[in-house]
């Protein structure tokens, strides 16, 4: 089975060449919300990652940089080139930049870029969600067949109607568009919302961060109904796994299990297509590039 994890941030410390945004500087954790769970407060980069990767039988990670580092994607892009075979990336994209139409059209021309990543967990980004604000860019997005990987905590309502308007566009929800600072019954709460995007055929959910969402250890027996319900509406077709790393309150190899063993509704066959093989059709990863490395 050739395992793919969909979602890894990687990030460089702020520094005079490669600043963050000042608003991020100084910030101990990448806290966006509080009583969520942080990421920690080191970077991580592929050296560090990759034999741990291996050591849990990982073959692939998708780089989905995180918020707090601004819109760059040099390290990614940096990080994903060196080891092609292993890491690609889910970029981050401003749709507001005066050269977003021009930097839209040569998106995917950049090696190991498999798409466009977007957060909707802060304010300031919620309204490009509305209708009529962004439609160009959807359009856009439709028309040259760029995937997209959407977190949309609190706001999985805002999805249908651009899902129903574009149809050509691949969506997939991060992190079964859970609230970050929520845990347990709680945190799935309004999980019909997301349940009912199961109808559309271009939405995807992405299986991530599972272990963030439980306040019980390893294998977060409490949560599995819920994604059990997950699964069952979007299939193993329409379904990723994801790890979210570092803000994981149990081990990389925990967090692989979970899914790979402790998940007894998902049948081995079916496995495969949740834990690799969905993401490398959907985001036109091809798996034959795993396997030369």
């Amino acid at each position: 089975m050739l395992i793919t994890d969909t979602q890894v941030h990687f990030w460089e410390a702020h520094r005079a060449d490669q600043p963050w945004p000042a608003e991020e500087i100084g910030k101990k954790t990448f806290v966006a919300v509080p009583g969520a769970r942080p990421h920690r407060e080191a970077p991580l980069l592929a050296e560090e990652f990759l034999p741990i990767m291996n050591a849990a039988g990982v073959a692939r990670a998708i780089i989905v940089p995180p918020s707090p580092v601004g819109d760059s994607n040099i390290t990614a892009l940096r990080e994903a080139q060196r080891h092609p075979s292993r890491l690609a990336i889910m970029g981050r994209f401003n749709p507001d930049a005066d050269d977003a139409c021009s930097r839209l059209e040569q998106w995917l021309e950049q090696p190991q870029m498999l798409g466009i990543r977007m957060t909707f967990h802060k304010p300031k980004w919620r309204g490009w969600l509305e209708p009529g604000v962004l439609d160009w860019y959807w359009s856009a997005c439709e028309r040259m067949g760029i995937a997209l990987m959407l977190f949309v905590p609190g706001a999985v309502d805002k999805i249908a109607p651009i899902a129903q308007r574009y149809p050509g566009l691949t969506i997939v929800l991060d992190h079964m568009a859970r609230e970050s600072q929520l845990r347990d019954d709680a945190c799935f709460a309004d999980l019909d919302r997301l349940l009912a995007l199961a109808r559309l055929p271009n939405v995807y959910v992405k299986m991530s961060a599972a272990p963030c969402y439980s306040s019980e250890p390893y294998p977060f027996q409490n949560i599995q109904p819920y994604l059990r319900r997950i699964y069952d509406a979007f299939g193993p077709r329409r379904s990723m796994w994801g790890s979210d790393f570092t803000r994981l309150p149990c081990t990389y190899q925990e967090c692989v299990d979970h899914f790979r063993l402790a998940l007894n509704f998902i049948d081995p066959e079916d496995l495969e297509w949740v834990m690799g093989k969905t993401a490398a059709q959907v985001l036109r990863w091809p798996e034959a590039a795993a396997l030369r490395g």
